[in-house]
């Protein structure tokens, strides 16, 4: 599925979620302030929280997705595992082996050197072309792959940092309009409105704690996800390196 697509999809759906649970569920739960006193001003809160809401849902799918998608990128063996065997393998001459080996592995890492052997395979019996040319299309057909899985691994990492900022400021119009609502009770003559007043105050608090929850969930999340890709990165190619080095050395 396109990234665009399953970012609609899932405003969509998440939209949909969080109207149904504001305007649907949530009055049938509030039991009143003596009885459940944060859902009722969570109730009382205004039309921006089914905003909050969704960001939040969104965020949480984004989170999901990003932990299943980077798992199966690692593919089904644990990576040091699966890099010893399969240098192993190319240490040993045995290139249908380590072929065989990133079949099972699967995941980003394993297509990235199976493309580098693949690629070997096919120039290593050509006479003709010099040993530097070999280790060239070798070298490059591991970078083209690389290039290929790094959109893969940071797919969605943007949506997660966007959420993150979106959330800030749409906590803070609800914060505003909380206090609009506010001064508007404290303007009225004579005695201020206390209900209006206090609701006001209740709107205010409850979008900013909203907005600030989801917005450092999704810092917390970005930075969490782009260090994985980092490291994940940097794994690729110490081992392609490593391959490359022991070509280099078997053909010497």
């Amino acid at each position: 599925m396109k990234q665009g697509t399953f970012t609609t999809i899932t405003l969509v759906a998440a939209l949909a979620l969080s109207l149904v649970f504001y305007y649907g569920l949530l009055p049938s739960m509030d039991k009143g302030v003596q009885e459940t006193p944060l859902i009722h001003q969570i109730a009382l809160a205004g039309p921006i929280v089914p905003l909050l809401i969704t960001l939040t849902l969104m965020l949480l799918t984004f989170i999901v997705e990003r932990i299943i998608t980077l798992g199966k990128a690692r593919g089904s063996r644990p990576l040091p595992v699966y890099f010893s065997e399969f240098t192993k393998a190319v240490r040993e001459g045995k290139y249908d082996h380590a072929i065989k080996v990133s079949d099972n592995q699967r995941g980003s890492a394993a297509a990235v050197l199976k493309a580098g052997a693949e690629q070997w395979v096919r120039v290593a019996s050509d006479k003709s072309v010099h040993i530097e040319k070999k280790i060239s299309e070798t070298q490059r057909a591991i970078n083209e792959a690389r290039l290929l899985e790094v959109p893969f691994l940071e797919r969605n990492l943007i949506a997660l940092s966007t959420i993150a900022s979106v959330a800030t400021m749409v906590g803070l119009l609800g914060t505003t309009i909380g206090a609009i609502r506010s001064f508007a009770a404290m303007s009225t003559q004579g005695a201020p409105n206390a209900a209006e007043l206090a609701r006001g105050i209740s709107e205010a608090l409850v979008n900013t704690a909203l907005g600030l929850f989801a917005a450092i969930c999704g810092i917390v999340a970005y930075n969490f996800f782009v260090n994985k890709v980092d490291q994940f990165n940097y794994e690729i190619d110490e081992a392609a390196y490593l391959m490359v080095e022991i070509l280099k050395d078997k053909e010497a």
